[in-house]
């Protein structure tokens, strides 16, 4: 994944069938369209989610340098790991109904690319 500065460059997701959907409007004047992803009418969603998630990791945090019990905190350690297992699935079924759906109905799709991109995304989500 090629990282780009807000708003100058495209941000590209390797070589994914979603890249090359572009979005309705950029970031501002002059700038840039971005991709459409799949999770998009979701984003506000999945943002607060893991912002909810990233403030249980720093309570983590707070519970080690505190020497709380460990049972107390490997519970909320499973509590936030479950949490990002949900907004993995969330994601990926996002990716299935949005990217690869559409790709799979492209008449230049590439349907052998796509099941390894397809299984190769669901191997990655049940190592969590």
């Amino acid at each position: 994944m090629t990282k780009a500065k807000r708003g100058t460059d495209v941000a590209q997701a390797g070589s994914g069938h979603c890249a090359g959907h572009a979005a309705a409007a950029a970031d501002g004047p002059g700038q840039v369209l971005r991709p459409v992803r799949g999770y998009a009418s979701g984003k506000d969603d999945y943002l607060s989610r893991l912002k909810k998630i990233e403030g249980q990791v720093r309570g983590l945090q707070r519970m080690v340098e505190a020497d709380k019990w460990c049972p107390d905190i490997v519970t909320q350690v499973s509590s936030a790991t479950r949490a990002l297992q949900e907004v993995a699935v969330g994601l990926l079924n996002d990716h299935l109904h949005h990217c690869v759906l559409g790709a799979a109905n492209a008449p230049d799709g590439d349907p052998e690319r796509l099941l390894d991109e397809v299984a190769g995304t669901i191997r990655q989500v049940v190592r969590l």
